[in-house]
């Protein structure tokens, strides 16, 4: 334990070079063999497995929707592993259970719901799951029967969900039953929001069809674009469709409002720092187990820095976001995606000068798709930032630069210089 831990430490005072060691990797001793190895053998992969691993803690990660690790989180996942234990019962993780219900019972407050018992919630394995729970939680609302009979004696049923939302909701129709053909897709506007015309369209078309719609996913914060639905106006369309409403809350605190039968806070993607467990929220009392107590890792943070701790954590992303936008919307080298951006998710596309002022044709545009893949691989040769980018079909737009502002580790209006600097430094002779 000793050497591992030393091996992080110098893993985390290291420079901040990202390192992938994608390229060594053809080498790593991965085979397992019918004897073991030497302990100094143990210890050399142990070290192999820490130089080749991308370096997620670092100022300058921003490629995914999750923050670098925090100290306290840290501290509490080593001690829920060395604790060994399991949730599924008070007894063997009664401390643990503790913490879990805390952790809900303050969320629940920060949404705005009814107090325990009367609401209640679970740390999910991830938002897919979580999303599934929703799914799940209302088709049981809807037709209780389905525990005991199964789907044969429920009608065809039908999700409704944003073009831009999150995939679980095919992965949720696919694995419970009810068919991807089922998935109704609803139109976005321009800025990533869902349509409420044509969700309303929607469920007049599947019912046309003989379908069930029992099923609104809204999303508060979408993936890409950190987009956020007209969540007032979708609830009063399922209201009166009497059809269950959820709201995945990819980002941030949505309306005061009680709106949503349940929600979702994928606390990974924006404040905190592992890629672990999201906080489910839901109206009605709901017990699902859970083996794996994850909910030190959270509770000993939020324990450490205080709520106000993490809202200034928040604050300073969102600074440092609305920083980078005020710092590129003006540049001719800099597009953004969008005019505005309600989230810590700032999308645009890097013009090199040698494409500036010329016809915007389809010939142009295959280029531009080719610009920040270009840019990221030589970003990533030389190790010194790690940012995402992706197209957007639905748009007809081509690759451009996804940049997450997370509050792990804590972003600076420097660091943000950086990635601006760094992309036109390696982007400006293509």
């Amino acid at each position: 334990m000793t050497i591992l831990f030393d091996l992080i430490i110098k893993h985390f005072l290291s420079n901040y070079k990202i390192q992938t060691g994608s390229s060594c990797l053809k080498d790593f001793p991965s085979n397992l063999d019918e004897e073991g190895v030497p302990q100094n053998e143990v210890k050399r992969i142990a070290s192999l497995i820490v130089q080749y691993s991308v370096r997620t803690f670092s100022p300058h990660f921003h490629n995914q929707l999750y923050a670098g690790t925090d100290i306290y989180g840290l501290a509490g996942a080593w001690l829920t592993e060395a604790l060994n234990t399991s949730q599924y019962t008070y007894e063997v993780a009664p401390v643990f259970t503790l913490l879990e219900r805390e952790i809900i019972k303050r969320s629940l407050e920060l949404v705005g719901y009814p107090a325990l018992p009367e609401a209640d919630g679970l740390l999910a394995p991830g938002g897919s799951m979580s999303n599934m729970y929703g799914i799940v939680l209302a088709r049981y609302k809807r037709f209780p029967e389905i525990k005991t009979k199964g789907m044969s004696v429920v009608p065809p049923l039908a999700i409704f969900t944003s073009e831009d939302g999150h995939y679980s909701m095919t992965k949720g129709a696919h694995w419970l039953g009810i068919g991807t053909d089922n998935v109704y897709k609803i139109r976005v506007n321009e800025l990533g929001q869902m349509d409420v015309d044509d969700l309303k369209e929607k469920i007049h078309q599947a019912r046309n069809k003989g379908c069930e719609p029992f099923f609104v996913n809204a999303t508060a914060g979408s993936t890409v674009l950190a987009a956020f639905d007209p969540i007032d106006k979708i609830a009063d369309v399922c209201e009166e469709h009497d059809i269950w409403l959820h709201v995945d809350v990819s980002l941030r605190a949505i309306s005061r409002r009680l709106l949503s039968d349940q929600n979702f806070t994928e606390i990974h993607y924006f404040l905190l720092f592992f890629m672990a467990r999201v906080a489910w929220e839901v109206r009605y009392c709901c017990r699902i187990s859970i083996a794996t107590p994850d909910a030190l890792k959270f509770w000993l943070m939020w324990k450490a820095r205080g709520t106000a701790g993490l809202r200034k954590s928040v604050d300073i992303a969102m600074d440092c976001a609305n920083y980078f936008y005020e710092q590129i919307k003006d540049r001719p080298d800099f597009r953004l995606v969008l005019p505005e951006y309600e989230g810590s998710n700032i999308c645009f596309w890097y013009i090199p000068p040698s494409m500036q002022g010329q016809e915007e044709n389809e010939e142009w545009k295959n280029k531009l798709n080719r610009i920040a893949p270009t840019i990221k691989e030589k970003l990533i040769k030389v190790g010194s930032l790690m940012i995402g980018y992706t197209p957007l079909p639905s748009k007809n737009m081509p690759n451009f630069f996804r940049m997450v502002v997370s509050c792990q580790p804590p972003p600076s209006h420097s660091s943000m210089d950086f990635v601006i600097n760094n992309i036109v430094e390696h982007g400006c002779k293509l």
